[in-house]
């Protein structure tokens, strides 16, 4: 993308729920996906998390870096949660080159939607998936 690409890009604002914590991200997201491993369950309350993904450069703190709660490997895989309502706002992977962005703390309407379903194998007994949208046991390779 370059710089003149780049401020044509929308930026939209995210936080926690308490509001401690705001971050602003590009709308220039790569894919998204619902996730239904187990990690992701547990660490959001629900059946599956949907998430959109970035380049990590592309993710700025606005506000509350000060009330983060990192859970993991901070320099590789971590999630970056807010320290005083415990949001899950998003989370660091890919050899901590990107952001997954818990899509469920975005103000803004990204254009992305998921496009799929990934780990499926170890979904929510108690859940089924309704829609059309592919399925994989993984996380698809490009």
């Amino acid at each position: 993308m370059t710089a003149t690409d780049q401020d044509k890009t929308a930026l939209l604002i995210g936080k926690c729920m308490c509001g401690a914590v705001e971050y602003a991200v590009g709308d220039a997201f790569e894919y998204s996906m619902n996730c239904h491993c187990s990690n992701c369950r547990r660490t959001t309350g629900a059946a599956f998390k949907p998430f959109a993904g970035i380049g990590r450069d592309k993710l700025r703190l606005v506000t509350g870096e000060d009330a983060l709660l990192i859970y993991g490997n901070g320099d590789d895989a971590h999630d970056v949660h807010c320290g005083t309502c415990g949001s899950l706002l998003y989370s660091v992977v890919r050899d901590g080159d990107y952001v997954h962005v818990a899509m469920g703390t975005l103000v803004d309407a990204p254009t992305i939607r998921p496009t799929g379903h990934i780990f499926v194998g170890s979904k929510a007994p108690w859940y089924d998936i309704t829609d059309n949208l592919p399925q994989y046991r993984e996380f698809p390779e490009d």
